[in-house]
Order: structure tokens, then sequence, then C-alpha cells
């Protein structure tokens, strides 16, 4: 099912038989596959009979804590102690869904400061990080399949009951939009069979990570349609920007607005979308969507010293929320360019 050379699977597999202590770390503000990942590994780590905990830099969502397990996690903004300690006393390190250490800020320095060996289980291009051990293969649609496929080919897929296959499905379904986008490798679907097969209940999945709101999401979701979303049809682009007024106003919770992003896309047209949070005076976080071949990946790279994939990427920018606009709007005249030359090519080709 996997494309992972023996070797390496011989490696992992020997790292996870000798450890007792076992700590996995993921990127900071974690999203589905993020949290799904890590949470499917600790599980199956435990049924094995190892102690493993889940460090996570900042909070999770509210919108996931219902996966089995969240309650266990220590976040190392609120709990710094505890989660030095935890590293300092691992057999191993699971650093899961991201490429460099920068992406989980200032636990990096404690995952440096380890003496246990680190494996990197990662989706995104280009890692910068330097672990004993590196699985990184951007193909994979999520980093919870690559898990999944690395556990399987170590033959350590028997210890993924219904919680880890829970935590593994659902980390799946938010990086495809519930296997709408990025989602046409078949074995993507072995996998997902094999979860089902465990008990995961797919529909009722569904229903908690894409149709369960709270009232002040839905309030601060339809603001930002309404009054935050700036269309500019002649640069196939649109542009969300929500302020620290604007989501205080609203009550915002981490996760209140995820998949804004996403929804200009379908306005005909529109080829990429800037979506602006003001997290705090002087520093906005930056997230990109688009569609076909413009990749905001290199863009965020560039100007928001960020990254992510050819459609999904993101940032952040030091500034108000009026500078990191003029920012993005100083950037489009290069993004017209790009979009100008895609048109061309593909006029020429066809």
């Amino acid at each position: 099912m996997t494309s992972l050379s023996p070797d390496i699977i011989d490696k992992v597999a020997s790292l996870i038989r000798d450890a007792r202590k076992v700590a996995i770390v993921c990127h900071m503000t974690p999203d589905g596959d993020a949290l799904g990942s890590s949470l499917c590994l600790m599980h199956a780590l435990r049924a094995m009979g190892k102690n493993a905990s889940v460090i996570t830099p900042d909070a999770p969502p509210r919108s996931l804590t219902f996966l089995p397990g969240a309650q266990n996690i220590t976040v190392a903004s609120y709990n710094h102690d505890r989660a030095k300690y935890t590293f300092l006393h691992a057999d191993l390190i699971f650093c899961l869904d991201f490429n460099d250490l920068k992406r989980i800020d200032r636990t990096a320095p404690m995952v440096e400061a380890a003496k246990a060996p680190v494996v990197v289980v990662d989706h995104h291009l280009n890692p910068v990080i330097k672990p004993e051990i590196l699985i990184s293969d951007p193909s994979k649609s999520s980093t919870s399949a690559l898990v999944y496929e690395m556990l399987d080919a170590a033959g350590m897929s028997e210890f993924v009951g219904l919680e880890a296959a829970t935590c593994c499905c659902a980390g799946m379904m938010t990086d495809t939009g519930n296997f709408a986008y990025n989602a046409n490798d078949p074995a993507l679907y072995s996998i997902l069979s094999a979860l089902m097969e465990r008990g995961v209940d797919k529909d009722d999945l569904y229903n908690r990570l894409f149709n369960t709101n709270s009232l002040s999401r839905i309030r601060l979701m339809g603001f930002c349609q309404y009054a935050r979303t700036h269309v500019l049809p002649e640069h196939h682009c649109a542009i969300i920007t929500l302020s620290l007024d604007d989501a205080r106003d609203f009550g915002y919770s981490k996760g209140d607005t995820e998949g804004l992003v996403n929804i200009p896309l379908s306005i005909p047209g529109i080829i990429y979308s800037v979506y602006l949070r003001q997290d705090e005076p002087g520093y906005v976080k930056v997230s990109m969507r688009s569609k076909g071949d413009f990749s905001v990946k290199e863009i965020c790279e560039k100007y928001f010293s960020g990254g992510g994939h050819h459609n999904a990427a993101g940032g952040e920018i030091n500034d108000t929320l009026d500078g990191a606009l003029d920012r993005i709007l100083h950037i489009i005249p290069e993004a017209d360019r790009t979009i100008a030359s895609i048109t061309t090519d593909s006029t020429s080709q066809s």
C-alpha cells in the first residue's frame, strides 16, 4: 500500500519497538490532519503498550476537541514545563505534518534539546528539517494517510483500533474536503476501507467535522462573506479580512473561520482567494487558496514567510491589517502576469 522503502520502515519499526516513552508533536494552530495524525499514532502506540503523548504548540480548535484523546493533549503554550519534561524524557519523538521546526514555534527548542531520535512524517514539499528519519511524500493528500501507511508497512496496523482509526479518518477527510480534492489516489480509499472496517462511522464523522457549527461561527462566517469579502474580478482574486475588533464582536474562537478562504473560489472567474486574519496587534495570519495551475505556495514562501501546497498555503505578516492588505495589493500585478502566462500556455497547448 505504500512506496516507503523497506529500509526506512525497518528503522522506524525498530525505534518504535525499543521505545517506552514517545512524544508526538504537530504544527501550531493544528488542523484536522495535524491533530488526526497525531492522535491516531498516539492511540496505536498506546495499544502497543507505549507511553505516548501528544504535544501541540498552542490549543487545538474547539471544533476538533471531540476527537478521541484530544482531552489528553499537552498544550505547550499553557503547560510549558510539562511539554519540556515530555520531550526531555522521551525515547522517541515523532514530528507530524510539518517540514520546518519554525512551524512549532516556541516548542522547537524543546525538540532540539531532546536526546531522543526524531522521526518526521509529512506530506509538504521541500522539507528543511534534519531528523534521524524523514518520511516525506508530497504526493499524499494527508499526513494521516501517510501515518497509516507507515504503520501498515511496519506490520503494526493491527494496533489501529476504533479510536485511532477515527482520528486518522478525520485527518484524511479534513485535508481533502471530505475527499472532494487531492483525492484521486486509489490507495486513499483502500485506507478508508480499512478504517471503516475498524468501525469508523464516516457519515457521523462528516457531520461532526463539516455540519456542526456554533451560533457565533454561523454569524461570523455570514458577516465575513457579506461585509469583509472584496472581489476583484479583473484580477481573478478575492480578499477577505478579519480584524481583532471584528473577531471580538463575534466571539471568535479558533477554527470559527475554517473553510472561509475556500468559499470565493466558487465564484466563476475567481482563481485565487486570500484571507487575512489579525490575530494580535502587529500580526496578521495569511491563508491562500487557488484552483487549477495557479500556485499560492510560491507566493506564501516568497512574501509571507510561509509555504504549503500548490493550491493551499499560508504565512504571516508582522504588520497592521491595513499594512497586510497593502502587501497583498502590491503582489497582484505579479499574480496577474502568472495567470496570463498560464492562460496563454493553456491556449497554445489546446
